[in-house]
C-alpha cells in the first residue's frame, strides 16, 4: 500500500536533489529504453513434424535517439534470428524475429535470444519457450503433479502473467485431467473475485479424460499494481475433494498506446537517482530507512501511481506522488529487518505515468547482525 506525505521542500533542497539524481540516475533509465510488447514467449504444444515456428518480438524505441541493433545471438543452433537492420528512430518500432526448428528435438525447450545494440548497458535477453510432441500426441500425464482429489492440474495456481489495467479481460487456458475411476462434473459454481472469470469444458470430465479450465482476469476491475495473488474455490461432485481451491497469480502494469516521436518527447520521465540502495550493517528487528530521490525531467506532470516492495518487511513512502516537469522529491524507503540474519537482498518496483519506463525497479542490499 502507498503511503503519501505532504511535506514543503525549499528550493534549494530541491535542486540538490535534482543534481544527485542527474548524476547518478542515468544507468537506471538504459533499463526500458527498448520497450518490448513481450520479453518471453511460451509456443505451448508444436508438432514436431510440421516444421519451423516463428514469433516476432515487437519494441518502440523509447530512448529519444536513433538505435541500431548490432547483433541477435540465439543459445541453440535450432533457433535462427532475425531483426530490423535499418536504423530505428525514436518513437518508431522494431522486431527480432526468433525462428525455431523442432525437428529431433522431442519435449520441453527454452532458449533465449541475446540482443545488442548501439545503447549503453547491458545487452538484453528474449526468451521462447515450448513443448515439441508429435503429431496428435496429447501433453504426458506426468506433466500433471498437482492433485484436487480425482483431478490432477501442472500446478495448484494458475499464473495469467502480465495483465494491463484496461476494461477487458485477459484469457488464459489451462489443462488437467481426471485421474479418477469415476466422472467428475463441475457444478458451474465458483467463488472469486469479480475480475477473474472462470469456465470449465467439458463440465463433466470422464474418468481418465481431459478437460480445459480456462480463466479471464480483468485487470481494470482489479485496479492494483504489481504482482497480485487472489484465491478461487471450484465446486465439483467429487467424492475425495469436491472443492478445489487455487492461487491467481499476475503482474499489473498500465497499458501505454503506442506514441508518436513529438509525443514521447512532450511526455513525464522519471529519473530515480540511483537503481541499487546500501542499508549496510542492521540490527535485528530495527528498522531503518533510506531516502531515494527521484526526478519529473519530462515536460508534463508526472504521477507515481503506486510503490510495491517485494517483502512485508519493506515500506515505501513517497513525500509527492505528483511532479510537475523539472520537480524533485524522495521516496523513504523502510526496512524492518525482524529476525532476519547475514545479508538481505530487497527490491521496490516504481510504477509511474512515465511512457518510456513505467516500471522502475530498485534494489537494496543489508548485512543483519545478532
Amino acid at each position: 500500500m502507498l503511503v503519501v506525505k505532504i511535506k514543503t521542500m525549499s528550493r534549494k533542497l530541491l535542486y540538490l536533489f535534482a543534481c544527485v539524481v542527474l548524476y547518478v540516475g542515468s544507468y537506471a533509465q538504459q533499463v526500458k529504453l527498448l520497450q518490448f510488447r513481450e520479453e518471453a514467449f511460451d509456443f505451448g504444444n508444436i508438432e514436431e513434424d510440421k516444421g519451423s515456428v516463428l514469433h516476432e518480438f515487437m519494441f518502440t524505441n523509447a530512448s529519444g535517439r536513433p538505435v541500431k541493433i548490432l547483433s541477435v545471438q540465439a543459445s541453440c543452433g535450432c533457433t535462427t534470428p532475425d531483426w530490423t537492420k535499418e536504423v530505428i528512430a525514436p518513437g518508431k518500432t522494431g522486431y527480432i524475429q526468433a525462428s525455431y526448428n523442432p525437428k529431433g528435438r522431442p519435449g520441453y525447450f527454452n532458449k533465449t535470444l541475446t540482443v545488442t545494440t548501439d545503447l549503453e548497458g547491458a545487452a538484453l535477453i528474449l526468451q521462447i519457450k515450448g513443448q515439441v510432441v508429435s503429431a496428435g500426441e496429447k501433453p504426458s500425464v506426468t506433466e500433471f503433479q498437482a492433485t484436487k482429489g480425482n483431478l490432477k492440474f501442472k500446478t495448484s495456481s494458475f499464473n495469467m502473467g502480465k495483465v494491463y489495467l484496461k476494461d477487458e479481460f485477459v484469457v488464459r487456458e489451462f489443462p488437467f485431467i481426471n485421474s479418477g475411476s469415476k466422472a467428475v462434473t463441475y457444478l458451474d459454481k465458483v467463488v472469486a473475485p469479480k475480475y477473474i472469470k472462470v469456465e470449465v469444458q467439458p463440465k463433466t470430465i470422464a474418468a481418465n479424460g481431459r478437460a480445459v479450465l480456462t480463466l479471464r482476469y480483468n485487470g481494470k476491475l482489479k485496479d492494483q499494481y504489481g504482482f497480485q495473488s487472489d484465491n478461487i474455490d471450484l465446486y465439483t461432485d467429487d467424492v475425495l475433494e469436491p472443492v478445489k481451491s487455487f492461487t491467481v497469480l499476475a503482474t499489473l502494469d498500465d497499458f501505454f498506446p503506442a506514441l508518436t516521436p513529438e509525443e514521447m518527447a512532450k511526455a513525464p520521465r522519471l529519473l530515480v537517482a540511483t537503481s541499487s540502495v546500501d542499508f549496510g550493517r542492521l540490527r535485528q528487528n530495527t528498522p531503518s530507512s533510506k531516502d531515494l530521490a527521484f526526478t519529473n525531467t519530462g515536460s508534463k506532470d508526472l504521477a507515481i501511481k503506486a510503490i510495491q516492495g517485494n517483502c512485508t518487511c519493506i515500506s515505501a513512502e513517497a513525500v509527492k506522488t505528483s511532479l510537475k516537469a523539472g520537480e524533485s522529491s524522495i521516496i523513504r524507503i523502510t526496512f524492518n529487518p525482524q529476525d532476519r540474519k547475514g545479508t538481505q537482498t530487497k527490491s521496490i518496483m516504481i510504477y509511474s505515468s512515465d511512457p518510456h519506463n513505467p516500471v522502475q525497479r530498485v534494489t537494496f542490499s543489508a548485512y543483519v547482525e545478532d
